[in-house]
């Protein structure tokens, strides 16, 4: 089984995003038994939180429920996942300050596997709707290529 982990900021929306449409991936594909993915954030302001109110709009608009509560990246998490996703390159470095070395080769950027782009995926927050209808599009298009990586 690999294990896939997303990072953002504050865990409420753009990790919490890709976790919802890769979780609808690998269910309606029947990889259940392949892979799962989780997602955290390197700040501990929303813990306990639901997703974004605005994130969670976006995903059951496309008929995906999102259960996740917001927690904060651990310790642990270096040695529990296979692949650690950042959503922008702050957040990486971030991650990369608190990830022992050997882990750094596990540690990418989520855009990275963007067939349309590589770089940050913006933070929607203080955005609007359309913002979060953004985020949407790049994880729809992204997830499946996460998916081939990880199951090569």
């Amino acid at each position: 089984m690999k294990r896939v982990l997303i990072v953002c900021l504050g865990n409420i929306c753009r990790s919490p995003m890709a976790q919802g449409v890769m979780e609808h991936y690998i269910k309606t594909h029947n990889l259940s038994n392949q892979l799962s993915c989780d997602s955290a954030g390197t700040g501990s302001w929303h813990v306990g939180e639901l997703a974004d109110f605005r994130t969670r709009t976006v995903l059951q608009n496309q008929g995906i429920r999102l259960d996740h509560r917001a927690r904060t990246l651990f310790s642990s998490d270096f040695d529990k996942f296979d692949l650690i996703l950042t959503m922008d390159r702050w957040i990486h470095q971030e991650v990369l300050k608190r990830s022992p070395k050997s882990a750094h080769d596990k540690i990418r950027l989520y855009r990275d596997f963007d067939p349309q782009g590589s770089g940050d995926l913006e933070d929607p927050y203080y955005g609007t709707q359309q913002d979060f209808e953004e985020v949407y599009q790049v994880c729809l298009r992204t997830t499946p290529q996460i998916v081939k990586y990880l199951v090569n």
